[in-house]
């Protein structure tokens, strides 16, 4: 329940939507049962023709069941005498269609409530789902499989948008069985009780196939994300699966999950299909104790069950076995959409180790230096980086070499607070990366990475990602910067044109281009290269490293890079090993020390 009244926070005015539900809930109800209490007293007074059962007074008024029952047979009463039975038959069909028409309309207000607040759950939930997800650190994307992620934004919403469903099915069928129970009891309290003693086994045997459901909506729920994440691998990565000939693998790998969430599925809807056929069978069965039981009475011609009473007593409970089914069923339902948002809210509950601070500081500009203090980094046990100390002047160009994993992308990554020292600190203009707003800091700052990070949209809006109301001009400006202009003015709607997805209708050199002239127009001083022309040609290399030169003038910039040929003119190279500094100094002075970034050179130039 705990969880359920968690989902149903996410809708808007709650309390007063749960209020009309329920009073919607009731009056549909209490129509419903007096259009089939009009039974007994047409059968007993038009069909029966006992008059001398007619009521000769009317009673005193009281809030009961017993005094509607005997107020409708006193005014059948006289109807009978004065009009005829005919007559009465129609006043009796005119009510039944006034009662049945007023139990409709309020079942479809109840509905309609319960419609408007499942709409207002789904997209709350999603919503909320994407604004925790994209506040957490990048460690967290790197150690949940994608598709998982995804399979909880679609499928497993859709689950809890069922899971309210079944819920307000759960909610309005006790309010319908209690009322009827109520009715069985005005009628007859002894064959009532026998009722209810039955009852409980029907409950005991669907509560055992509820227990059983929750492990299987676990299994199929998992499952569900591993097929998204195998997906979204493949059609990811369609290039390389075919140069490879791994149709196959894949296949077969596709074919394992899906069978086996076939099989979970199956399991599943055994148990649901099950539900509802013997809460019916056993329903049926109470039912024939019922007619046994309280036949009885009738055939021994006791007084205190007519033939009328008895008939009404079965129609009413006839009468709640639909109800029982829906409750059951949506019990039942209910427990796959409980499993469901309890990996949402796993997800949504899992707290950044990236956080602003309560009293964070709005970093308007950046004016003087960078510092790296006794700075370490570890991912779980492995250590990246080691007591690093190094300063970074404003205007100055640094760059960072040295082989592959040893620690160059992620002393880089801790300058926007990707992530945080595990020892020491960072430091900009003296003060703690920690200490300042985290959106304002970032602000400072622009990112060029080799994998140019597109989105399916237009070039336009590529390049003015992220910033608002941008004009134009200043986008052909930027694009003209980053050599980008020429070849964007050659596309079929120009800066218009749909560039698909992640960039896909664009060459290497085209993609990088777009993700510098980003860069130029958000215009940050600080500026990190993430071996921005590694993947390129040489000629689409030529022309973003001319970009980046142009992009770098008068910033305060951060180059790591595998082709030295790039980085010769910085103003000052450090040479990164095994996480730790092991050379730092310009371009002509490391050559002259011939150790690590020599040896780097020298490869470079076979």
């Amino acid at each position: 329940m705990k969880i359920f009244f968690r989902i149903l926070r996410y809708a808007p005015g709650i309390r007063s939507q749960l209020a009309k539900f329920l009073i919607y809930s009731t009056l549909a109800s209490v129509f419903s049962a007096v259009y089939l209490g009009l039974l007994q007293p047409m059968l007993d007074i038009l069909f029966i023709q006992k008059v001398n059962v007619a009521v000769k007074q009317l009673p005193e008024f009281s809030l009961s069941i017993d005094y509607g029952r005997q107020a409708i047979m006193y005014y059948f009463s006289d109807v009978i005498k004065e009009q005829g039975p005919q007559t009465t038959l129609m006043y009796v069909c005119l009510f039944i269609v006034g009662f049945v028409f007023l139990s409709n309309l309020f079942r479809y207000m109840e509905r309609m409530v319960a419609s408007r607040v499942k709409a207002d759950v789904v997209r709350n939930i999603r919503v909320h789902i994407f604004e925790k997800v994209s506040l957490l650190h990048i460690g967290f994307f790197n150690d949940q499989r994608k598709g998982d992620l995804i399979s909880r934004f679609t499928n497993d919403v859709g689950e809890m948008e069922n899971t309210v469903v079944n819920a307000f099915k759960a909610i309005k069928e006790p309010i319908t069985l209690i009322i009827y129970i109520g009715v069985l009891f005005s009628i007859s309290f002894k064959l009532t009780l026998f009722t209810l003693v039955v009852l409980p086994l029907t409950g005991g045997v669907i509560s055992t196939i509820i227990k059983q459901l929750k492990k299987r909506a676990v299994q199929s729920q998992e499952t569900m994300g591993r097929i998204v994440n195998i997906l979204d691998e493949t059609f990811s990565g369609m290039r390389v699966i075919n140069a490879f000939n791994a149709r196959n693998f894949l296949l077969n790998k596709i074919k394992d999950e899906t069978s086996f969430h076939r099989k979970v599925n199956l399991s599943i809807s055994r148990k649901n299909e099950l539900a509802s056929p013997l809460s019916e069978f056993l329903g049926v069965v109470v039912v024939a104790f019922i007619l046994y039981y309280g036949g009885q009475w009738v055939l021994s011609g006791s007084d205190e069950l007519t033939p009328s009473a008895f008939i009404l007593f079965l129609t009413f409970y006839a009468s709640m076995i639909q109800p029982a089914k829906n409750f059951s069923n949506g019990i039942t339902s209910l427990q796959k959409g409980i499993v469901s948002a309890q990996r949402i809210f796993t997800t949504v509950d899992t707290p950044s180790a990236i956080q602003n601070k309560p009293d964070a500081i709005h970093i308007e500009t950046f004016t003087t230096k960078i510092e790296f203090k006794n700075v370490s980094f570890a991912y779980d046990t492995e250590r990246v980086l080691k007591n690093v100390n190094l300063t970074i002047e404003k205007g100055k160009t640094i760059a960072l070499v040295g082989p592959s994993g040893g620690g160059k992308s992620t002393l880089a990554d801790l300058v926007p607070r990707f992530y945080d020292p595990t020892e020491g600190e960072v430091l900009l203009d003296g003060i703690s990366l920690k200490d300042y707003e985290l959106e304002s800091l970032r602000k400072q700052m622009g990112v060029v990475t080799q994998e140019s990070i597109l989105f399916n949209d237009t070039i336009f809006n590529n390049i003015a990602f992220g910033m608002e109301n941008m004009l134009e001009e200043d986008v052909i400006n930027a694009a003209k910067i980053a050599n980008a202009h020429e070849f964007i003015m050659q596309t079929e709607n120009g800066y218009q044109t749909l560039i698909g997805e992640r960039g896909s209708k664009l060459s290497g050199g085209q993609r990088q281009r777009l993700s510098i002239a980003r860069a130029v127009l958000k215009n940050p001083p600080i500026l990190i290269l993430d071996e921005a022309t590694s993947a390129l040609d040489s000629e689409s290399e030529r022309l973003v490293q001319d970009a980046l030169n142009k992009l770098m003038q008068n910033r305060t910039s951060i180059v790591i890079a595998h082709r030295l040929s790039t980085i010769q003119h910085a103003d000052e190279i450090i040479v990164i090993q095994n996480g730790q500094i092991l050379e730092r100094g310009r371009h002509d002075e490391l050559i002259q020390r011939d150790g690590l970034y020599r040896k780097l050179k020298d490869i470079q130039r076979v």
